[in-house]
């Protein structure tokens, strides 16, 4: 499957919706886990401003990859973002995609957070 890397470098990305477990089967609630580590799937939803353009994307990170506060609001670095188009069948109807996953979403604000509660 065709991987690509995402330049995040001139882009402003900031948490639009605070990380929740990436759930692999809806019906059983059973929750995804990383097919190399097995650690558990986190899905953070970001704004992703570059060129003009604003959009939310939901990013699939591991949980080790989740470093500091990521509330609302909170500017992130991805570290590792790749794109990965996907296309599947279902009930007849053929759907697909880009899906987005970074190694790491650090917070940006840790270092001032952490001097601000000392």
């Amino acid at each position: 499957m065709r991987q690509i890397p995402v330049d995040t470098s001139t882009a402003t990305v900031m948490v639009a919706k605070n990380p929740q477990p990436k759930v692999k089967d809806r019906r059983t609630g059973e929750l995804a886990l990383d097919a190399e580590t097995g650690a558990k799937l986190l899905t953070v939803d970001v704004m992703f401003a570059a060129n003009d353009e604003v959009e939310i994307l939901s990013v699939t990170v591991p949980e080790p990859g989740v470093s500091g506060e990521l509330a609302m609001g909170t500017p992130v670095a991805l570290t590792g973002l790749i794109a990965r188009p996907w296309e599947n069948e279902f009930n007849g109807q053929k759907r697909h995609g880009i899906a987005f996953r970074a190694v790491a979403v650090t917070s940006l604000a840790a270092g001032a957070t952490k001097s601000q509660a000392a």
